[in-house]
């Protein structure tokens, strides 16, 4: 076989796999993923009156009285402009021993209490990715009275709406159950 040869079907092979790998795979995904599952493939974006108002995947941060409160984001939940603009995600990363560290769950811990709740590690530690949407059932839990004062409701209207939000272990054996912090406070907000 002649080197000419050789290259062109070097060339040839290159250029069906580029096809395939950089349009027909791709092209094939996207079109799978809009039609088996079209909610996940577009963001799991949650409407209210037609207007987008979060994703069920990343946390959003809630500070009124009235609202469950998420666990703390170590990125603001990408919501400062500069952040916000790359989409980042991660944790603080700084050490157990790191009295930035230490100060910051202090200064939680004592704003829980001061408010009433008592203080779970979500509600205390940041995630890993920063932009989980999650809180721990115990941390919906300590909430409850608090929002229930809140909104003048009786705790036992609020636990109730808590246990119909709970997000179960994905096919019952992967992860933990949790709570998803922006259906929770939609829900509450019916």
């Amino acid at each position: 076989m002649s080197q000419t040869r050789q290259i062109s079907k070097a060339i040839r092979s290159t250029l069906v796999l580029w096809l395939l790998t950089a349009f027909i795979y791709p092209f094939f995904m996207i079109f799978s993923g809009q039609i088996v599952l079209p909610y996940q493939a577009n963001g799991s974006l949650i409407t209210k009156n037609n207007t987008v108002v979060g994703s069920a995947l990343i946390g959003q941060p809630f500070t009124q009285e009235k609202y469950f409160w998420s666990r703390p984001s170590a990125v603001d939940y990408s919501t400062k402009k500069e952040i916000a603009t790359t989409g980042t995600s991660g944790a603080s990363n700084l050490a157990p021993s790191n009295p930035d560290l230490r100060d910051r769950i202090q200064k939680e811990t004592a704003r829980l209490k001061q408010v009433g709740v008592q203080p779970t590690a979500d509600l205390v530690y940041t995630s890993g990715s920063g932009l989980d949407p999650h809180i721990s059932i115990a941390a919906a839990d300590a909430q409850i009275q608090r929002v229930a004062k809140s909104r003048n409701l009786d705790p036992n209207q609020i636990k109730t709406l808590v246990q119909q939000n709970v997000d179960k272990r994905f096919l019952g054996i992967f992860g933990e159950p949790g709570v998803n912090v922006l259906k929770l406070n939609l829900t509450l907000d019916k």
